[in-house]
């Protein structure tokens, strides 16, 4: 009997799905639900994911191959459950009456590969390379991770060329023939996961009646208060004291006033959640992802900045689990920390709100008829205004400010 592999269930967010590879060949042995053999792995705008067998066999069909996008419910292949795996082919002896075989025909050259264990030339560099007979040894890349691009082999032959001036003449440099833009431009391919999250934020532009307010929070108070438990909060937690969880807690409270920034549409209906699942989005070298603090009204300052530290270290390392991106209802970005002042964060589709934080700035501000120096930050709320009135979004952002400015609110929860 043959099985169905389907896609795994996915968030409602995901709709498509691209196929990495496959570890196993049709005619292999698969062992159903087999953590350690894995059958394929997926790739989603949230992360990758390895895929199992559903059920003990033979891999009898594959029907994604690799590097093909399909919807979250399609068949990927079928496992044939009393099928029997190949057995490997036996190569027979030569017999000694038998003619020779032939000698394979020689290899082509390959393009030459640059010291230092960088990335082989690509074909049209390596070409330009022997054309010019340079050895590639000696250039100097500025291709991505020092990868060596036809720009640089042209400015390497050009160099070669250059006549060396007479000795009883003044060194003289001739001016360099104009290049042609393309030889100084690489074209590379978008990865698979940055292609799909930029169509979901084309999506979210698209779709969202998106608008942003902001306000501005005196840090003052959380600084302080950092300051003043720092040392032992690691000693007791075994982690520092972060803004982040801060603004969690902040967030969480001000979401339980304005229920509307922690509802989702759904078709012509609003779907209002009694719990606080906070994405926090984190910068990966594949690009943003946003795993989820789950029941985030229940975790203490401690815990928060814990989680926050183990799933962005495991963001980092791509070892995030699809499940650890799924269903957020609220996001908070922290565009502060690369040095941004201000901006407008887009909208983690199907959430109704987005808060952004950015860095803390030395700045005069008025305190009692009095113009002083305070540690300020500027925030951005982005709201979907289909779901989410101007004056909640303003309110929601006036909570936070006020919990932000006097964080021993957030202890007595008021």
């Amino acid at each position: 009997m043959k099985t169905p592999i389907k896609v795994p269930t996915l968030s409602e967010s995901i709709s498509e799905v691209t196929v990495i590879q496959w570890f196993k060949k049709p005619g292999d042995a698969v062992k159903a639900d087999d953590p350690d053999d894995p059958i394929l792995e997926l790739e989603t705008d949230k992360a990758n994911m390895e895929v199992t067998a559903p059920v003990s066999g033979v891999l009898s069909e594959i029907v994604a191959k690799a590097d093909a996008s399909v919807n979250a419910d399609a068949i990927l292949g079928y496992i044939d459950e009393g099928g029997t795996a190949a057995a490997p082919t036996k190569t027979e002896p030569a017999k000694e009456d038998a003619p020779a075989t032939p000698p394979p025909p020689p290899e082509p050259t390959p393009a030459p590969t640059p010291a230092g264990g960088s990335k082989p030339l690509s074909p049209a560099a390596g070409k330009l390379a022997r054309e010019h007979e340079i050895d590639p040894v000696g250039i100097a890349g500025t291709g991505k991770d020092g990868r060596i691009t036809k720009g640089d082999v042209l400015a390497a032959a050009t160099s070669s060329k250059t006549p060396s001036a007479p000795p009883t003449a003044p060194a003289s440099t001739p001016p360099a023939p104009p290049q042609p833009a393309g030889a100084r431009e690489e074209r590379v391919a978008m990865t698979k996961l940055r292609r799909v999250i930029a169509r979901r934020l084309k999506d979210a532009q698209n779709t969202a009646a998106s608008l942003t307010t902001f306000n501005e929070a005196d840090m003052s108070a959380v600084i302080a208060l950092r300051k003043e438990y720092q040392e032992r909060f690691k000693e007791r937690y075994g982690v520092r004291l972060g803004f982040m969880g801060f603004f969690v807690r902040a967030a969480v409270a001000a979401l339980r006033d304005i229920p509307a920034l922690n509802a989702k549409i759904d078709g012509e209906d609003i779907v209002y959640r009694d719990y606080y699942n906070i994405s926090v989005a984190v910068a990966t070298d594949s690009g943003l992802v946003t795993p989820v603090l789950r029941e985030a009204q229940e975790m203490s300052l401690a815990q928060i900045e814990t989680s926050i530290g183990t799933l962005a270290k495991r963001a980092r390392e791509g070892s995030l689990q699809l499940g650890e991106l799924q269903d957020g209802t609220f996001t908070i970005t922290n565009g502060g920390l690369y040095g941004s002042m201000l901006s407008t964060p887009i909208l983690n589709m199907p959430q109704s709100g987005i808060l952004g934080m950015h860095s803390i700035q030395q700045r005069p501000v008025a305190r009692n008829g009095e113009v002083v120096i305070r540690p300020m930050m500027y925030l951005a709320l982005s709201y979907d205004h289909r779901i989410v009135d101007g004056r909640e979004a303003v309110t929601f952002l006036v909570r936070v400010k006020e919990n932000i400015e006097d964080p021993q609110r957030l202890l007595l929860d008021i």
